[in-house]
């Protein structure tokens, strides 16, 4: 890049030799990839064990009580989301991530003696509260890096390396919980998972602001609102409420979590339910995030080549049919094809509504906005365990899966109605 490099508020220049690519960066694109699915799979601790936990040691009778600590954890983590993008601005991206690894130290103590299940709802305050903080901040460090033209492909990378971190940890906390109960065992891989992190972030991770700097200073806006002297205010509104494809995304965003928190707080409990050993329920759990984090290697590329918004639609009604799928049906077998499609669904959708904030948001509040889509995705999480618990305890799970499902489809219709390509015109 031949662009002069924007001074700083203080009158310095930042660091020269600073490069935009994936190529040039490959080697912090690659730890960063690593850190994310360490975060990944400190969430992924959770996914198989809490909502029996919940059951069998703490006997909470009824859906919604049950569903408190993925309520918790959504408000925690999608308000958490909106302060990571501004601080990550003012302070820069490294402190924040590892700020937010040392907040999540204390976790896996208070879920393996929490003696209440108050303990455990305030764990996963303490968890959204990190991951807030740590999957924020290794999204926006990957913008950074790559710049404009591969930002599908390395939102893909982040999002798979992520949620493969939670499905191994699903699968791998089944079998422990099934060999030596549902605690403290598979709470012990969690802890080395953050020691790791936090180790390597300290250690190993750079700062990579100047890299949003450098292609602030020859950026292209996507559209005309994308010019760069926004107060954050100005981007809350512009990313939720008044830009057709920002808005588009973040109500996607929303849905596509409130089912993800459907599926995470219910699935295990109606595959209990219907008769599947813990084992089964753990793969389960698993296949799911499995298929998400793996296809996002071919769909954030894709959405490179081929655009965001056909991806996000697409994937949507995938997502839809898949919910349909586990209402309806009943055994292993069906709910296998089921959690396939959902991951596949959901693999199409992740990247590309990333990539979409990417391409519409100038480098110097794309960090803001990245925050506001990622508050309301993630309050998709609480949404989904209230809305879901309380139709589970009205009418059965079968239903509140039913009714997501027609809600999932619904917001793909939308984004195909009103969401515009948004594209880098870089990238063409």
């Amino acid at each position: 890049m031949s662009a002069a490099l924007p001074r700083r508020r203080d009158g310095s220049r930042p660091r020269e030799g600073i490069e935009l690519g994936l190529r040039q960066n490959i080697a912090q694109f690659t730890l960063l990839v690593a850190v994310n699915a360490l975060v990944g799979g400190s969430l992924g601790q959770e996914r198989t064990v809490l909502p029996l936990l919940a059951g069998q040691v703490f006997h909470l009778d009824l859906y919604t009580s049950a569903l408190t600590y993925i309520l918790a954890f959504g408000l925690a983590k999608a308000a958490t989301n909106y302060f990571a993008g501004a601080l990550s601005d003012r302070y820069g991206r490294k402190p924040v991530l590892v700020v937010g690894w040392l907040i999540a130290v204390p976790v896996p103590v208070m879920l393996i003696f929490g003696p209440s299940w108050g303990w455990i709802v305030a764990a996963n305050v303490v968890l959204g509260i990190s991951q807030g903080l740590t999957w924020s901040t290794t999204v926006i460090m990957k913008m950074d890096l790559v710049g404009p033209s591969r930002r599908g492909l390395a939102m893909g990378f982040n999002e798979a390396a992520g949620y493969l971190g939670v499905a191994g940890t699903a699968v791998a906390t089944g079998y422990i919980a099934a060999s030596y109960g549902l605690r403290p065992g598979p709470f012990l891989l969690g802890a080395a998972y953050i020691a790791l992190g936090l180790g390597l972030s300290v250690l190993a991770v750079k700062e990579t602001h100047d890299h949003a700097r450098l292609e602030a200073a020859s950026h292209t806006a996507a559209h005309a609102q994308a010019h760069a002297e926004l107060s954050s205010r100005q981007v809350f509104i512009l990313t939720s409420f008044r830009d057709k494809s920002l808005s588009s995304v973040s109500q996607a965003g929303m849905v596509n979590n409130l089912n993800d928190g459907l599926a995470w707080g219910l699935f295990p409990v109606l595959f209990g339910a219907g008769g599947l050993s813990i084992e089964k329920i753990g793969i389960l759990a698993a296949v799911y995030p499995a298929v998400w984090g793996a296809g996002q290697l071919a769909t954030g590329a894709l959405s490179d080549r081929y655009g965001r918004k056909p991806l996000i639609v697409a994937g949507m009604l995938v997502q839809a049919a898949a919910l349909g799928m586990v209402a309806a049906g009943t055994g292993f077998g069906i709910w296998l094809t089921a959690a396939v499609l959902l991951g596949a669904g959901t693999a199409m959708v992740y990247p590309a509504l990333l990539a979409a904030v990417g391409d519409v948001a100038h480098p110097a509040w794309r960090a803001r906005s990245v925050g506001v889509y990622r508050l309301w995705r993630d309050g998709g999480f609480a949404v989904g365990a209230l809305l879901s618990g309380l139709l589970a305890d009205a009418y059965g799970i079968p239903a509140a899966v039913a009714v997501v499902a027609v809600l999932t489809a619904l917001s793909g219709i939308i984004v195909a109605l009103r969401m515009r390509r948004t594209d880098h015109p870089i990238i063409r």
